[in-house]
């Protein structure tokens, strides 16, 4: 079966297109203007490509981070921030009237992307090369398509469960009212997508600010995380784990300073041009760094997860938080995220979004590894992830699942801080979101968010259940 989600500007261009038609005494032949006829945008394989990159532009920082940060423990809201910027988010204040950018963004790029896909079969491509590039376009099509899927079920996915309820799988651009598959359902569909997009993308083809085969091979091993799927986990993480080596301990922070694309498997690139503001604004003003007294932080790390690390040893300490000395001696938060702060001082936060590294992979492998009861190579990839981030680090034993899957659980805080996945790791456990006391000052009472509660779950935006009379409501709304 083939699903779309329903647009409703669309739907409303075609109802006002139908009731002139039938005022009219002729046959008139009307064509939304807001919309792309696949048949005449696209007529070569080099506007195949500019259609990609369309698709590719919605995708930004907001619907993949902003709000999970901002939701979970990972940060804290400092008195000083007057903006207002996520507060609700944070205070755990919304409800079906919340619109999360990650529904509107998402479907948008599939749109754009199936929108390609409608086309890219008629179009001739000489032998060679630019059969090649077709393939490779089609290719990255479908494994955005999923990607973009795969983003709306880790949001909105009423659990992460085979019979709970998934998100629509948008597979042509056309007006539709779908129902709402099971997980499993939606899952199958992003499996079948990346397995094609696999087989088209060469091998060779390397530019990590889109999606190659190694990309895909990361997307895959994510996505068998959240199914439980932990042989294709540790299969897929192996891939990347191979061909992508962790970054040495001394070059670690040039990661996130964009000095290096070492670990890095996909980012999105980032330049002053671009509209969407730079990520590293979402936590800190810009001049933070060259006037740290006269500049705002607008979401601090939180205590809970400062404490955790090693501070004089772990590299990741210092590449992501700063403890900011002369704010602490004027009673200000000192926990300032840099993690998303260059060395360029025209453009502090303007820094690419690295989607997936292979740290990351470590720790799904790890934990694959874990739930099928090896406790030996779990062991192994938390040891050695470890050893590459902690300075003089001595390899733990555990023996048994729950002591290496607690730790896990712990690492995953700190390796992937302020990445986008602390909400969803949550929710894979099914444990609460809870902050610590000194992270609540002015959470107005937001201390711990609990499974069974509605807000644990981000709601379907009430503007798509109007629109579309078949789509339910997450439980609790």
């Amino acid at each position: 079966m083939t699903t779309t989600i329903f647009h409703k500007r669309t739907a409303l261009i075609a109802i006002v297109a139908a009731s002139l038609v039938s005022s009219c005494n002729k046959q008139i032949d009307l064509f939304p203007t807001d919309t792309i006829d696949p048949s005449k945008a696209f007529k070569t394989v080099k506007d195949l490509n500019a259609g990609l990159l369309g698709a590719y532009n919605k995708l930004n920082y907001r619907s993949s981070i902003f709000y999970t940060s901002r939701i979970t423990d990972e940060v804290m809201l400092p008195s000083e921030n007057s903006t207002g910027s996520g507060v609700a988010t944070h205070r755990w204040q919304y409800d079906g009237s919340f619109t999360h950018d990650a529904w509107p963004d998402n479907y948008t790029s599939i749109d754009r992307a199936n929108r390609v896909l409608a086309a890219i079969d008629n179009i001739p491509a000489k032998p060679g090369d630019e059969t090649v590039l077709k393939d490779q376009y089609k290719g990255e099509l479908l494994a955005l398509r999923a990607y973009c899927h795969f983003e709306l079920i880790r949001n909105f996915a009423e659990k992460y469960e085979p019979n709970a309820m998934g998100v629509p799988y948008m597979e042509q651009s056309a007006i539709s009212y779908p129902a709402r598959p099971t997980f499993r359902e939606t899952m199958t569909k992003i499996f079948a997508d990346l397995a094609t997009a696999k087989t088209l993308i060469p091998a060779s083809f390397d530019d990590r600010t889109r999606i190659t085969r190694m990309a895909i091979s990361a997307m895959q091993a994510r996505a068998a995380l959240y199914a439980k799927d932990w042989d294709n986990a540790i299969t897929w993480a192996t891939e990347v784990i191979n061909g992508v080596p962790l970054a040495p301990r001394t070059d670690f922070q040039k990661i996130w300073k964009d000095k290096t694309t070492q670990e890095v498997v996909w980012k999105l690139k980032r330049v002053v041009s671009d509209s969407e503001t730079p990520l590293g604004d979402a936590y800190t003003q810009a001049t933070f760094l060259d006037n740290p007294a006269g500049s705002r932080i607008y979401y601090a790390a939180a205590y809970k997860l400062t404490n955790l690390f090693d501070q004089a040893n772990d590299i990741r300490f210092t590449s992501y938080i700063l403890i900011d000395a002369a704010r602490q001696a004027a009673g200000k938060t000192p926990n300032v995220v840099i993690k998303y702060m260059t060395d360029v001082t025209s453009n502090r936060n303007l820094v690419d979004i690295k989607l997936y590294r292979t740290g990351e992979m470590y720790l799904i492998r790890s934990e694959a590894y874990a739930e099928k009861n090896n406790i030996p190579l779990a062991k192994d990839d938390l040891n050695n992830l470890r050893a590459a981030r902690i300075n003089g680090y001595t390899a733990q034993d555990f023996t048994t699942k729950d002591a290496i899957v607690a730790a896990l659980q712990t690492e995953r805080y700190k390796e992937l801080a302020f990445e986008g996945h602390r909400h969803f790791d949550l929710r894979r456990w099914n444990l609460p979101i809870s902050r610590n006391p000194e992270d609540a000052i002015n959470a107005l009472g937001a201390v711990l968010l609990k499974p069974d509660q509605p807000q644990y779950v981000w709601p379907i935006p009430n503007s798509e259940l109007k629109a579309n009379k078949n789509m339910k409501q997450n439980p609790l709304y």
